[in-house]
């Protein structure tokens, strides 16, 4: 589908950005610019559990692609990216504990800020926001306490339901006592200490388990769990988050999407159902692409200029 391309264009040319985000800590992204100026950009946001974009291999695909469209491309390194790692703080001149082990999804508030203010001081004006797994979720936690934003358009990939993925293995027994010793060892100021593996397949300090496992807070975008089961973990709406996105937005999973409890078709139905009311939603699956699109990138990065394209 889509655009034709040669078979083998090599490696795009791009520059290392260093920027602060809008607390002032320091990230560094990568800026791929298409020939000809524009003021057309897409900022990425990774997921999580050790993730980065210098690694993936899905930066550059998603670079040329892009910039075959006259789209320039911003993936950056979030302060939740790789596992720990020491992240300095310019404004308060001192480091602080990060990476996906220490990280609060809140703070991508600042960070998707900071990622804007530098596109924007470049003359980048019409922006679109493409978030991947605990990016996707992301997006729509900044959407939801800034929703008068720059952001023209959302691409949310393969959202996940890590909130439910932790409940799963524990049981509502175990998981419920997770939760009260997570929040007794914040109260204990000992919320950076790490939880046991037992807990967690994923190296998590206290504040980061909580702030994922916790049904009624942030990372909570994406139920699926509570909706195919039919149970309750919280006490605030489902999908709040999602139902109040008022931009124009593109949901997209893969087939063979690994986390999505093995139905990928009823996850997306689920969205359908919820986001009926929301005719600035819109759902598509990527045949036979796994959670991280490997080896469709170019058909993803296709759907995403074609929607992008017609929603001008």
């Amino acid at each position: 589908m889509g655009r034709e391309r040669a078979p083998d264009r090599g490696e795009p040319l791009c520059r290392l950005v260093r920027f602060e985000a809008t607390d002032g800590v320091e990230l560094a992204a990568l800026l791929f610019e298409p020939k000809r100026a524009t003021t057309r950009a897409a900022i990425f946001l990774h997921g999580t559990g050790g993730s980065s974009v210098f690694e993936s291999k899905r930066t550059n695909v998603l670079a040329r692609e892009l910039l075959d469209a006259g789209i320039a491309y911003f993936p950056f390194n979030n302060r939740g990216a790789l596992v720990i790692r020491r992240l300095r703080n310019a404004k308060k001149k001192k480091s602080l504990a990060g990476g996906a082990a220490h990280e609060r999804i809140r703070e991508c508030v600042f960070d998707i800020d900071g990622a804007i203010r530098e596109l924007r001081r470049r003359g980048y004006r019409d922006i679109t926001l493409i978030g991947h797994s605990t990016g996707a979720n992301k997006i729509a936690v900044y959407d939801h306490y800034k929703p008068r934003n720059p952001i023209k358009r959302y691409v949310l990939l393969g959202g996940g339901d890590d909130t439910g993925m932790l409940y799963a293995p524990l049981g509502p027994r175990r998981f419920a006592n997770a939760l009260e010793k997570a929040r007794a060892m914040i109260r204990a100021r000992r919320g950076e200490e790490f939880v046991p593996r037992a807990l967690s397949p994923m190296l998590l300090s206290w504040q980061s388990f909580h702030d994922m496992a916790n049904p009624d807070g942030d990372y909570n975008v994406f139920p699926f769990l509570e909706a195919m089961q039919n149970v309750r973990l919280g006490h605030k709406p489902r999908f709040r988050y999602l139902r109040g996105i008022r931009k124009p937005a593109l949901v997209l999973y893969g087939e063979h999407d690994e986390y999505a409890y093995g139905d990928v078709v009823r996850c997306v139905a689920i969205l359908a159902d919820i986001t009926s009311a929301q005719p600035n939603v819109e759902l598509g699956i990527i045949a036979d692409a796994d959670h991280g699109f490997g080896g469709k990138e170019a058909e993803l990065a296709d759907a995403i200029v074609n929607w992008w394209t017609a929603s001008l």
